[in-house]
């Protein structure tokens, strides 16, 4: 009896597996209408590497029957989780720091200046796996400690997308790696080490953590369903991936939630390709709206 080919066998099954090009596009231009994610060609194999997983764990032999499966249906929970598969979640404590440098120096002499007896609201706007919004509130405690204005109140705000990186944000747990790098006094006031030595691991304490707040947004929502309007918007390293006509949605939306003289910040390879009357350059990538 000849055995079989296990080679054979498995290249069979990367075959019945693969994403064909008429595939892809259908699925990039579903993602790309309904979440502003763009996925030109060379995205494909990175996307078809990404959803065999979920092929495998739906126990489906091919795309055809996936895509079928979520555009029938796109209240499906699967939906979800093909943008938490396909979406980019790349992100660092202080990442491009002259942003916060430019708000110790300008953004919070203004705010508390002037929010006298008001609470100090950011919201960060694609806060993936966190580190942005505790960068946001490090800034925030150390520049209070500094000016004695520990009595204030702020909150910190952040939604994204994608659920499994909102999981990872609310848990405010990371691997000692991503903090290697800042402030020693820095990681003692603000992060809580594993008692485990086997597990590299950190949290962000309590207290820090307690000043923010997480929830799900998609930034091509025609209407952005939060309550409140907003000191600071962050919204850095998400433009890029959306095509230009939805890049002006969502500014015009964030722009909504922005009051009046507050600051927005986009990431130091995204501009905005038409002047807003509402918004004024301040320097590269921080724009001031008008009072």
């Amino acid at each position: 009896m000849k055995s079989p080919n296990l080679n054979t066998e498995v290249n069979q099954s990367l075959m019945r597996k693969a994403l064909s090009q008429s595939e892809f596009k259908k699925l990039s231009s579903f993602i790309t209408s309904n979440y502003g994610i763009k996925l030109p060609d060379h995205k494909k194999v990175m996307v078809e590497g990404r959803l065999q997983k979920r092929l495998k764990e739906l126990n489906l032999n091919t795309f055809a029957e996936y895509i079928d499966m979520v555009l029938c249906d796109e209240e499906t929970d699967e939906v979800v989780k093909m943008i938490n598969a396909v979406s980019t979640n790349k992100t660092d404590f202080f990442r491009e720091s002259a942003h916060f440098d430019f708000m110790n120096l300008r953004v919070l002499p203004e705010l508390f200046a002037e929010k006298r007896s008001t609470e100090i609201k950011i919201w960060s706007s694609a806060a993936s796996t966190g580190e942005e919004i505790y960068t946001i509130a490090i800034v925030m405690e150390e520049y209070m400690k500094k000016h004695g204005l520990s009595h204030r109140n702020y909150t910190v705000s952040g939604t994204d997308i994608s659920v499994d990186a909102l999981r990872t944000a609310i848990d405010g747990v990371y691997n000692n790696s991503r903090i290697i790098n800042l402030p020693q006094q820095m990681k003692k006031d603000y992060f809580l080490r594993s008692k485990d030595p086997k597990k590299p691991l950190v949290r962000v304490k309590p207290e820090l953590r307690a000043k923010t707040k997480f929830g799900r947004l998609n930034l091509m929502d025609e209407d952005y369903k939060m309550e409140d309007s907003y000191d600071i918007i962050f919204c850095r390293n998400v433009l890029i991936y959306f095509d230009r006509p939805n890049q002006e949605k969502v500014i015009a939306r964030l722009v909504k939630k922005l009051r009046p003289g507050g600051y927005l910040f986009v990431g130091h390879s995204e501009s905005l390709f038409r002047n807003h009357d509402d918004l004024k350059l301040i320097k590269p990538t921080i724009y001031q709206k008008s009072l």
